[in-house]
């Protein structure tokens, strides 16, 4: 088995995430099996009760694991599936070594973080590393392994000594260490010096980096480039200039051109053959269509205008999977997203009174979207300014896609304004209520479903396989006189008790799903929801409906 450790300094959200989902699909276009583990230095168990706006989205996993939002990038960079136990935090590992020590696990020793606590962190990035990751069930050639945070922080300091040892454990031949920095510009100069200091830091801990990936709003200049190189011990074809660009998927594009995967086949002792054909050929393969991606990537035209109600929009990357879904979609429809982040409250009159211009703002791009997208959350805030949203898009004919939250919000908004039914909302949001038109339905629920209509269509099959993540869903007593004024549960699960999908009549686009569609795009693959909504968005969507139903096995697997 063969580790690469993608570590940070400087500062954190430097880009670390991008870096090792681009390493991950290099070396799989190699012909090898890649798998990714993220490391999170917080004491939380899970991401699962973190606030979006304070960690960013909640990324879900097949086997239900709530996670931190790069494994989504894993999954969607390198189309593998992961499981919980590639997501380790801290919390994970205190409590690993607890419970052994009170099984007396320790034959009575003094546990200690050194060598108790980082024993645990290598035993677990052994053991999770073999796991399969696609149908094959074959173990993994190669794990990235992403250390969360920034190297010297005191929370990350059991990782970095973990990995110190892990080195050593595991040989040289088979750990490489790229280290991510940061390169900032100053009075128009390009400074070195936070990048010398962090591979200091880095050294001084027992780590020395292989390929050091200098992080820059420009490309690095060779002075640059030569005096990292000397002041940091390594040579020039041992810096990586990874400077902004108009996506992240180019980022595996720069790293492909600065020699990344020759690098690391040399250094890790791995296949030098299967690297010149794969990387040079173009056509059918991972490589090839990745690069074809890049390339429709910089030739959309047209615009399609989506207006995003949500809750959590000071913080973009708590819907960060939505966004990578409108995306993949765009890319597939040829067209370049143009995204309005609405905050819910801005809708609402009352919340407004004394700042109508908030309230303007948010009405206006509302009303100037080509489609209206209300996603997942929690709690009260919001909602009604959510409720008048799916209210203007079904009134107004605009194409409109609710996720979890947004399918209730659609659903209460119905059942008020066209069933008549007073006081219709959800007993997650007001306690006491009569008309409960969402209820809490405490059985897990099941990831395996039923679709028809157009979304069956999209799908290929009238079978879905989705993720969840909610505990309220629609009340099961109102489903016959909702349907009966037109808006239809196209999707139910197995036993016919849980509505997942539902779709309005006459509408050009009018479409909710309890599941979280996003959590399963890909760039080369975009999630059926997402794409049909931003078809219906740009106006083609009767057009692909008429195309897919020429094709008798559905959709088209780019």
């Amino acid at each position: 088995m063969k580790y690469v450790i993608v570590s940070g300094g400087v500062i954190s959200g430097i880009g670390k995430g991008v870096i090792a989902s681009s390493t991950g699909l290099l070396l799989k276009t190699t012909g090898l099996k890649v798998s990714a583990i993220k490391v999170d230095p917080y004491m939380n168990i899970d991401a699962g009760t973190m606030s979006p706006l304070e960690h960013g989205e909640v990324f879900v996993l097949n086997d239900g694991g709530e996670v931190d939002l790069d494994l989504g990038n894993y999954e969607r960079y390198l189309n593998i599936t992961l499981t919980r136990d590639n997501n380790i935090t801290t919390g994970k590992i205190y409590i690993q070594v607890i419970e052994k020590e009170r099984k007396g696990a320790y034959l009575g020793k003094t546990v200690m973080v050194v060598p108790h606590i980082t024993n645990e962190i290598q035993d677990w990035l052994e053991r999770v590393a073999k796991i399969p990751v696609d149908d094959t069930g074959e173990v993994p050639d190669v794990c990235i392994i992403e250390l969360g945070g920034t190297v010297g922080d005191i929370e990350a300091a059991p990782f970095v000594e973990a990995m110190r040892q892990f080195q050593f454990r595991v040989g040289h031949e088979n750990f490489a260490l790229i280290h991510v920095s940061l390169v900032p510009i100053v009075g128009g100069e390009q400074k070195t010096k936070p990048t010398q200091v962090a591979i200091r830091d880095l050294r001084g801990l027992g780590l020395t980096p292989d390929l050091i990936a200098c992080r820059c709003p420009k490309p690095l200049e060779k002075s640059v480039i030569d005096k990292v190189s000397m002041f940091c011990h390594v040579g020039p074809e041992q810096v990586l200039a990874v400077h902004d660009v108009s996506s992240t998927y180019h980022v595996p594009l720069l790293l492909e051109q600065q020699n990344l995967v020759r690098f690391l086949t040399k250094r890790l002792n791995l296949q030098p053959n299967s690297i010149p054909d794969s990387l040079k050929a173009t056509g059918s393969n991972l490589w090839g269509r990745w690069k074809e991606l890049t390339i429709a990537h910089d030739r959309l035209f047209g615009e399609v205008k989506i207006a995003l109600v949500g809750k959590y929009v000071n913080l973009q990357d708590s819907y960060i999977s939505v966004v990578k879904s409108l995306e993949h979609a765009c890319l597939k429809v040829g067209k370049k997203l143009s995204l309005d982040w609405v905050d819910a409250s801005d809708l609402e009159v009352e919340m407004n009174s004394e700042n109508p211009q908030k309230y303007h703002k948010a009405w206006h791009a509302l009303c100037s979207a080509n489609g209206v997208l209300v996603p997942g959350g929690f709690g009260t805030r919001g909602t009604e300014g959510m409720i008048a949203a799916a209210k203007w898009a079904r009134e107004n004919k605009k194409p409109y896609l609710g996720i979890c939250l947004g399918l209730q919000i659609a659903v209460i908004e119905y059942a008020r304004n066209v069933c008549g039914i007073q006081g219709a909302h959800s007993e997650e949001l007001v306690s006491g209520i009569e008309n409960k038109l969402i209820v809490f339905m405490p059985e897990i629920s099941k990831t395996h479903l039923g679709g028809t209509m157009r979304l069956g269509q999209l799908y290929g099959s009238s079978t879905i396989h989705e993720r969840h993540r909610h505990r309220y869903e629609v009340n099961p007593d109102y489903v016959d006189r909702i349907e009966q004024a037109g808006l239809r549960f196209v999707g139910r699960d197995e036993e016919n008790k849980r509505m997942e999908i539902f779709e309005l009549n006459c509408h050009p686009w009018y479409v909710g799903t309890q599941y979280h569609p996003e959590y399963l795009t890909r760039p080369l693959d975009p999630s059926p929801p997402y794409f049909g909504f931003i078809a219906a968005s740009a106006g083609v969507l009767d057009e692909i409906l008429s195309n897919i139903q020429k094709r008798p096995n559905g959709i088209h697997k780019i």
